[in-house]
């Protein structure tokens, strides 16, 4: 049984300094090349245990150097098994190989492309618990970068290596609002003293004549019509959210919105008189007679 191993954390410029003083030191040069190797081969494998893109059956391969031997079945003879002490087959010994190649490879940074995350087994059932930030289409995206650190500099904590780019880090937060916001422009106005003509600055650009925009009627409509809020009750909400709205002001704002989908009624309308047959039938009820009388 071995001794369990006291955690230690090493930094990147203490392994460079670890190898450098195996370099100087007296081991043969193929020993010395040995234990750098190990060395490079242990933070390669912390590296990519931390950027967790090492799945469990490479880094079996990548330690142990073979792949767990496969169960023994009735069938197969007794003589195919080695013995404890025995060489493996050529052939396993090769894959092995391979395949620590391509993990070292991969855990490596800045060398070839990180492998597939295994499929988690168990747990609970795909589409429950917490949605993914996938799902969030209408969120506004911001995009957060470094002000002092840029892709290709110097690392600034061992100084030897490069920076290079991850797949971005998802934060979601979820923030409230009211159904109506208002808008404060604040005009400017100046006046001369000598002739007393006022100068009222403009207001920006794609703003409005109207008090309500387009946005806001449409709002005032999927709030009555979809989510069933009356007036009184949107007033309330409102005017707790310092937005007062009176009660009867929508209904003006909606009816505008009504003046525009009439035209797009209308047209339905002439498109379903153009037809040959009108059919409606509301009920899910079997019609014992229409069904007798059609057999």
């Amino acid at each position: 049984m071995p001794k369990p191993v006291t955690p230690r954390t090493l930094r990147a410029e203490d392994g460079e300094a670890l190898i450098a003083r195996v370099q100087q030191s007296n081991l043969p040069r193929a020993d010395a090349e040995t234990v750098e190797w190990v060395i490079r081969l242990c933070f390669a494998v912390v590296c990519a245990l931390q950027e967790a893109t090492c799945s469990v059956k490479r880094l079996r391969a990548l330690l142990g150097g073979l792949r767990p031997a496969p169960a023994p079945t009735s069938e197969a003879p007794a003589a195919s098994h080695h013995a404890a002490g025995s060489e493996p087959p050529a052939s396993a010994v090769r894959d092995a190989e391979v395949e620590a190649a391509a993990m070292v490879s991969h855990a490596l940074p800045g060398e070839g492309q990180p492998p597939e995350r295994a499929q988690p087994k168990g747990g609970h059932r795909p589409g429950t618990g917490r949605l993914g930030a996938a799902v969030y289409g209408g969120a506004t995206r911001i995009e957060c970068r470094h002000e002092e650190l840029a892709v290709g500099q110097r690392c600034p904590v061992c100084g030897q290596g490069t920076l290079y780019q991850l797949p971005a880090g998802v934060e979601i937060r979820i923030d409230g609002n009211a159904l109506l916001n208002a808008l404060h422009y604040a005009r400017e106005k100046l006046r001369c003293s000598a002739c007393g003509e006022i100068f009222t600055a403009e207001l920006p650009a794609g703003v409005g004549a109207e008090k309500y925009s387009a946005r806001a009627r449409a709002v005032l409509a999927v709030s009555r019509y979809y989510l069933g809020v009356p007036g009184y009750r949107l007033q309330g909400y409102q005017a707790m959210l310092g937005v007062p709205v009176p009660d009867a002001t929508p209904w003006d704002q909606i009816e505008q919105v009504g003046d525009c989908a009439y035209k797009v009624f209308a047209q339905l309308e002439h498109e379903a008189a153009q037809g040959e047959l009108i059919f409606h039938d509301d009920t899910a009820v079997r019609i014992v007679s229409l069904m007798l009388s059609s057999r």
